[in-house]
């Protein structure tokens, strides 16, 4: 229901972002746009997007879809110049107009930032990135060293999210369990 990105909101916590504006589609200014909603035509039900800074507010009338993009209009834009124009630009939401996730359901943004420790409290870095390359969630963690771990994100590699304490707890043991750990709500880099 939500998004699958890996921007880091820095400075916007209030909003998160659901799309990114991938190029136009014909010569009337109609966008193609990449949703990071868990599902794509969800992308308008949230009101009005604005851009990362919020100097530009578009109301989003989705048209259909092709080849994993959503065709958008937008009244604002009328040409497929302005359209163009547009491309690479990401699109936010008011975080209030999301819905809360549910237990064991985290937005990508809630994550990125908190402190990874592991089993025995040692501090292993924090979370830089969530990924999904087909086989379920991944944190990304980034060590002060600069080196970069991929975990898991199940119920046996992560058994503790603490979103209030700030910090995940993971189990390096942990090999690839079967279990899920439950859905994620997605967020706020496109997972590639």
């Amino acid at each position: 229901m939500v998004v699958q990105k890996n921007h880091r909101n820095e400075g916007y916590a209030d909003r998160v972002c659901i799309g990114v504006v991938v190029g136009a589609h014909g010569v009337r200014g109609m966008l193609r746009v990449r949703s990071f909603t868990e599902d794509p035509m969800d992308m308008a039900a949230y009101g009005p997007v604005s851009d990362e800074r919020g100097n530009r507010i578009f109301e989003l009338n989705i048209k259909g879809n092709s080849k994993d993009v959503l065709l958008i209009h937008t009244p604002d834009i009328k040409d497929r110049d302005a359209a163009l124009a547009l491309k690479g630009m990401l699109l936010y939401v008011p975080r209030a107009a999301l819905p809360e996730p549910a237990k064991d359901e985290f937005y990508h943004g809630d994550l990125i930032g908190l402190r990874v420790e592991a089993l025995g409290g040692h501090c292993l870095g924090s979370v830089i990135g969530v990924h999904n390359f087909g086989a379920g969630d991944i944190l990304e963690i980034g060590a002060e060293g600069g080196a970069a771990t991929m975990i898991p994100f199940t119920l046996k590699a992560v058994p503790e999210v603490d979103l209030e304490g700030s910090r995940v707890i993971v189990d390096l043991g942990a090999s690839m369990p079967s279990e899920e750990r439950g859905a994620l709500r997605k967020e706020g880099g496109d997972d590639g």
